[in-house]
């Protein structure tokens, strides 16, 4: 056992040992079989709320009240003085005084609220994103959280799942290169109390449920699983991530959160991964549902039997273990073993001497919302947004213009999105503050709401008949919104038009079939498309939308996402060029909704629109639609033109020891100072498993001043070319390789070399 949990402190690696490990074991033997199992239990703060435990969410759970008292952790409890309280009450009913793991959803800022992932993503800007998940564990731990469930890497393909605005993107190696960072920014400070345990989530595969439709289910090859979807985790768990939580999902007929050879042949044996394995929101009672268990009890022994050590908001375990151990079933030795790997984490944490991790109300207070973190917030979301449109240039604004800005986004405070569940939209800065720094010739107006649609309103299952009122106007006041913003149009010389999605519209359980802006909004657009005036388009969205019908009705388009605590102040600087805009996309945007999953790496098919051997029908294609997005992977646009040229390869051929290096020339055409995303893809042409059109194998992100010139170098290897078979093994075959470098995934320079799989 002594020998176990030492494999354990030197896996997990977070921090230095508080308690020698002899008292841990020591501390191990002295609990009863009660003690234990409460170790492996998470209750959410209802739980906690009051001096004595409320009847009402033990009787919906089904535990006892013993259990409740026992309980290792607890789930969205923060604030630096309700986390003293719980602690302390909880220690107190504790036999031997065993302090709580605090864990919460930090997902992308704590109160300082950054732009969602997927515009995170955007920013192609790794080591800025590991500052930003620095400056939330900082708030976070002043509050007395411990561990955020953050990141989640999922790749995602299919815009219609609400959860693709919590992912940086489609791509496996861009998301494994920001699930490095952002475990990283999460964990660096843990040392001095100032950091958080990393929680890499949806393992595994999440982000390609069936139909976009949250919760179902996932199937595919191995050889698809291993290339595309386990990267980012494999990433994250490399960077020391001291936990893992299981997906909601199957996964190829086996729910992830019971799936042994996902959990212990694949993470534990082969990625050595011997931190925490945490279930998801009741995912272990949900084995029943899924018709993979008979009973509670049968859940939790297949859960634990997987390798699952905490069960999240679920009766099993409380429930289902003692009788397992006592009647033979179960080895009490699992569940030791999982006991181990809490109380190691907690004794890291430091929570035996000091159980109240970084908790303080003064830090609370002194670190959160900083002028400092702000300013890091202004510019991640200028390097998040993304202008995907700027006919004959019209951006940026000049500061004399009239400009009128309307819409539901334009004066509103809701542009952190969803999932940032302890921000105060409150603390956001509007759009219409944004402009006003720069200019006094602005009116604002409503124009319309988000969604007029009550049905769908109340579909979303988080707003009340009160709430849908508020949000959706009376008829005649809808008449005098769009009167107001047609008045206020025609008076401007440039139109500001705010559109987008309901915050609720995007985020788990938002899955929809329709991706396109709301039927009101699409309306205003058309009555202000009459004037013949300027339109800017600012988009606010959790994921792709459909503009096939909207671009050409307008001049500019600004994909802002949900942009922040600072969105608006970033917004401004972007459309009155104070920033250049640099951001690129990271999820394709389809011409129409039924073309997902859309995704740029697909597999080469032997009919490809594009030089086939036949013609006209019998191709891979739409008949209504284009098969290509409307706006692809790394796609962007900044003021100014830039020139790619020089593509040179240092080598006709490749070995295994001796990598080619791929060079070229950036110039930039303009006036305009810039940062450039200069894109590196590849192509092998034949290969025993067949290999996608293209896919990223590396990137730089430059600036580079107005009229010059800047030599870009990358150098590509052979463990670049690997790929996986349909059992799951790493092969490199010999094979012509294409290269492609440029500043988005289509538009790019192309060479070739051959790979000779053999050394030199």
């Amino acid at each position: 056992m002594i020998n176990y949990l030492k494999s354990i402190v030197k896996r997990i690696n977070i921090s230095r040992i508080k308690m020698k490990q002899e008292k841990i074991f020591t501390l191990l033997n002295e609990m009863s079989l009660d003690e234990k199992i409460g170790q492996l239990i998470q209750l959410s703060g209802e739980f906690f709320s009051a001096s004595d435990i409320s009847i009402g969410p033990i009787e919906k759970l089904g535990i006892s009240k013993k259990m409740v008292n026992l309980c290792g952790s607890a789930l969205n409890v923060v604030g630096a003085e309700n986390i003293r309280r719980v602690q302390d009450q909880q220690m107190q009913k504790q036999p031997h005084h065993i302090p709580m793991l605090f864990m919460s959803d930090v997902i992308y800022g704590f109160k300082t609220i950054f732009p969602i992932p997927l515009g995170l993503g955007s920013s192609w800007d790794p080591k800025l994103v590991k500052r930003a998940y620095s400056v939330a564990a900082e708030e976070a731990s002043a509050s007395g959280n411990q561990v955020a469930f953050a990141p989640m890497v999922d790749v995602v393909h299919d815009a219609r799942w609400g959860r693709v605005l919590e992912s940086p993107g489609e791509d496996p190696y861009l998301n494994s290169v920001y699930s490095k960072n952002m475990v990283e920014g999460l964990q660096e400070n843990l040392a001095n109390k100032t950091g958080q345990v990393s929680c890499i989530k949806h393992y595994a595969a999440y982000g390609a449920v069936e139909a976009g439709r949250e919760y179902n289910q996932v199937d595919m090859s191995l050889s698809n699983l291993y290339q595309n979807f386990l990267p980012p985790y494999k990433a994250g768990v490399k960077a020391g991530a001291g936990m893992v939580m299981t997906a909601l999902t199957t996964l190829n007929g086996v729910p992830s959160t019971a799936d042994k050879w996902l959990l212990s042949d694949v993470l534990r044996k082969k990625w050595k991964f011997n931190g925490i394995i945490i279930s998801d929101y009741a995912s272990i009672y949900e084995l029943i549902k899924h018709g993979f268990a008979r009973d509670s009890t049968d859940a939790a022994l297949k859960a634990i039997d997987a390798g699952v050590d905490i069960d999240m908001k679920s009766p099993c375990y409380a429930n289902g273990l003692h009788e397992l151990v006592t009647n033979g079933t179960l080895d009490e030795e699992k569940i030791n073993n999982a006991v181990l790997k809490v109380l190691n984490l907690k004794n890291q944490l430091g929570l035996f001497e000091n159980p109240y991790f970084g908790a303080s109300v003064e830090k609370e207070k002194n670190s959160i919302l900083t002028p400092q973190k702000r300013k890091l917030a202004r510019k991640l979301a200028q390097e998040s947004l993304v202008l995907i449109q700027n006919k004959n240039n019209i951006l940026p604004l000049k500061k004399d213009a009239k400009v009128a800005l309307i819409g539901p986004y334009a004066n509103s405070q809701k542009l952190i999105g969803m999932w940032a569940i302890h921000g105060n939209s409150k603390d956001t800065v509007t759009i219409a503050d944004g402009l006003r720094q720069y200019t006094n010739n602005l009116t604002v107006t409503h124009g319309t709401d988000l969604c007029r649609d009550k049905a769908l309103l109340k579909k979303l299952g988080f707003l009340t008949e009160e709430d849908i009122n508020k949000i959706v106007s009376s008829p005649e006041k809808e008449r005098l919104h769009i009167q107001n913003a047609f008045k206020a149009a025609k008076a401007a010389d440039i139109i500001v038009l705010t559109l987008g999605e309901e915050t609720y519209e995007a985020g788990e359980a938002g899955a929809k079939t329709n991706l396109n802006i709301a039927p009101n909004q699409l309306k205003l657009l058309d009555k202000l498309s009459q004037l013949n005036k300027p339109i800017i388009l600012v988009l606010i969205s959790g994921r792709p939308l459909v503009l096939t019908k909207v671009k050409d009705k307008v001049d500019a388009i600004l994909e802002s996402w949900f942009p922040g605590t600072e969105g608006g102040n970033a917004i401004a600087d972007i459309l009155f060029g104070k920033v250049n805009p640099s951001g690129r996309l990271t999820m394709s945007f389809p011409y129409a909704s039924a073309q997902e999953p859309l995704y740029y790496n697909h597999l080469s098919t032997g009919r490809p629109e594009n030089n086939s051997q036949h013609v006209g029908r019998f191709v891979s294609k739409y008949i209504d639609a284009s098969a290509r997005a409307l706006y692809p992977f790394g796609y962007g646009l900044s003021y100014g033109k830039i020139k790619y040229s020089n593509l040179t390869i240092s080598s006709e051929r490749l070995f295994l020891d001796k990598p080619v290096k791929i060079s070229l020339d950036i110039e930039n055409l303009s006036d305009y100072d810039r940062k450039e995303t200069v894109q590196l893809y590849i192509h092998q042409e034949t290969a025993s498993i067949v290999q996608p059109v293209k896919r990223l194998i590396d990137f730089t992100k430059i600036a580079i001043s107005g009229h010059s010139s800047q030599h870009v170098e990358f150098y590509i290897n052979a463990s670049q070319l690997s790929f996986y078979d349909n059992i799951g093994r790493s092969h490199k075959e010999s094979s012509k390789i294409q290269v492609y470098v440029g500043t988005n995934g289509v538009q790019l320079l192309k060479g070739k070399f051959d790979f000779i799989n053999k050394r030199s």
